[in-house]
This record gives structure tokens, C-alpha cells and sequence, in this order.
């Protein structure tokens, strides 16, 4: 009789695994589908945040991204998904694939700007995200604070490396819009305290500054090189410099001055190297940022050609 049931119980079981392997591939297709079709709205409002005119419809789509891309991410799986046609946003995975890190800005009437974002863990399972509110304008000395996603310097981040020091940490390099006269670009460090993300540390030495975060202000008319050489564990950017020393204390009219400086990663810190000869560096120094709105403008050209 025992005997019977197990024989029963085996075939019973063979029958149903097909069938639970039809229904998985048919759920997987159906999150599939409706992650894609979140990603053609959200690639429609992304143009309008960039490209409107209009502050009010820029502000009301950016809103409408929020809510879609949340309704997105608690899709099962949809940490899998990369959303690679969403131009108007960055979409980073840590190294270690522990998280990824959306952000996104958003450009005011007067020229100034606002970041959004938000980090998604990967837990295999249920939603856990992490919105992040710009704090900027309220910060008094960001270079020595340390955040939380609740209070953020916002910037919209194109790389990011994990560091495997005594407490593991990820450097993110960003874009920071400021105003109609300067832009800003950052150094930011991230790590996370109870699973809970804390933006800011002190790992820089040099410099004359120990800072938290490093934050360097130039003229939006120039373009700034801010950029990570992995196979020299190197962060390495442009050095500015003021076009006459009369303009010491006036950061809005700073620019490169054609030398370049960096920090290199020693024993989990990184030390201030000054005068790097970077000669084959690429002129492009804006590789590591396209502007959304170029971005939209160049893909427009290929499509009408």
C-alpha cells in the first residue's frame, strides 16, 4: 500500500511540474511585458521633463515618472530589468550587484536645478527602495555633512566603484547643474549603516581639505574631466583655476587650466596627487555625462537621416 502511494505521489508530481513550469514562464512573460510597457511611458515622460518649455508640464511629468517608476519597480524581477531605453535618467548597479542607484534632474525657469533619485535593493524578493530628496539648497557645508536619503546632495551619477576597505564603501562620480553661471561636479561616498544608506565619509587626505564629499564648482560654459582609471585605482580630474587671480573667491568663473590632479586609492583611503601627466586622456571630456536633452536631439538626427 505504502508502496502504491509513493508510486502514485511520483507520477502525480511529474505530471504537475510541466505544468508549473508553463505557469512560472507565463508569469515571467507577463512581468515582462508590463515592465516594457512601464518603460515607454516612462521614456515618453522623460522627454517632456527634459525637452518641455514649460516649468509646470516638466514639474507634472516628473511627477508622473515618480509614480510610474514606482509601480515599476514593485513588478517581481524588475531589479533584472534596465530600463535601457529611459534615457533621460542615470541607472547604476553597484559592482557587487548589492544595489542599483536611479538619478535624474530636473531643470528650474531660472536655470538652477533639482536631483532626484532613488537606490533599489536587491533583495530577491520584495520591493525595498530608497528615495532620495535633494537637501542643496538648505545644506550649509555639504562638503562635511553626513546625509541620509532623506536629506541627499543631489547630482545625477554616470559611475560608481566599491572600495573593500575595513568598512566597504562605493565612490559615485556625478553631475551636478547649478546655476545659469557654474556647474558643479562630485565626488560622493556611500555606504550603508543597519542596511539603511549614508551618504558622506571621510577617506580623502590631502588637498588641504578632509572632507566628507568632494564638490569642485566651475563655469557652465567649460566642461570639466572627472573620471575613474580603474587599472591605476586613480580618480583623476581636471584641475581649475580662476582666469585672473582677481577672480579667487568667484568659483562661477572657474575652468581647467590644462593641468590635472587626482586621488589614488591606498589602503582603502585616497591621497590627493597633484600635476598628473594624463596625456592620453581623450579630449572628450564630457564622456562620462551626456546632457539628457543632447542625448534626445542626437537620437532625433539618426532617426530623420
Amino acid at each position: 500500500m505504502l508502496l502504491m502511494k509513493r508510486i502514485l505521489f511520483t507520477c502525480l508530481l511529474s505530471a504537475a511540474l510541466p505544468l508549473l513550469a508553463l505557469a512560472q514562464h507565463s508569469d515571467e512573460s507577463s512581468y515582462l511585458k508590463r515592465l516594457e510597457n512601464y518603460q515607454d511611458s516612462l521614456k515618453d515622460l522623460g522627454k517632456i521633463m527634459i525637452n518641455n518649455e514649460n516649468e509646470l508640464e516638466r514639474q507634472n511629468a516628473n511627477y508622473q515618472f515618480i509614480k510610474t517608476l514606482v509601480s515599476a519597480l514593485k513588478i517581481p524581477n524588475s531589479f533584472l530589468f534596465g530600463f535601457d531605453s529611459v534615457k533621460s535618467i542615470s541607472l547604476l548597479n553597484s559592482p557587487d550587484n548589492r544595489f542599483r542607484i536611479f538619478s535624474w534632474h530636473l531643470e528650474n525657469e531660472d536655470g538652477s536645478y533639482r536631483f532626484f533619485g532613488a537606490i533599489q535593493m536587491n533583495t530577491g524578493g520584495a520591493l525595498r527602495l530608497f528615495p532620495l530628496t535633494d537637501y542643496s539648497p538648505l545644506l550649509e557645508n555639504p562638503e562635511d555633512s553626513v546625509l541620509t536619503n532623506r536629506k541627499w546632495y543631489g547630482a545625477q551619477y554616470y559611475n560608481i566603484v566599491r572600495v573593500d576597505a575595513d568598512k566597504p564603501y562605493y565612490v559615485m562620480l556625478g553631475w551636478k547643474g547649478n546655476t545659469v553661471k557654474s556647474t558643479k561636479k562630485v565626488i560622493e561616498i556611500l555606504s550603508f549603516k543597519n542596511d539603511n544608506p549614508v551618504f558622506g565619509m571621510s577617506v580623502f587626505d590631502g588637498e588641504g581639505r578632509n572632507h566628507k564629499r568632494l564638490i569642485y564648482e566651475y563655469t557652465r560654459n567649460a566642461s570639466m574631466l572627472l573620471r575613474y582609471v580603474p587599472e591605476e585605482h586613480l580618480i583623476v580630474f581636471d584641475h581649475l583655476s580662476p582666469p585672473d587671480p582677481k577672480m579667487k573667491n568667484m568659483p562661477e568663473m572657474y575652468g581647467p587650466d590644462l593641468s590635472y590632479d587626482g586621488y589614488r586609492l591606498v589602503n582603502g583611503r585616497w591621497h590627493f596627487v597633484e600635476n598628473l601627466d594624463m596625456r592620453n586622456v581623450p579630449e572628450d571630456k564630457d564622456k562620462d555625462y551626456i546632457d539628457p536633452k543632447k542625448q534626445d536631439e542626437l537620437e532625433n538626427t539618426i532617426t530623420h537621416q
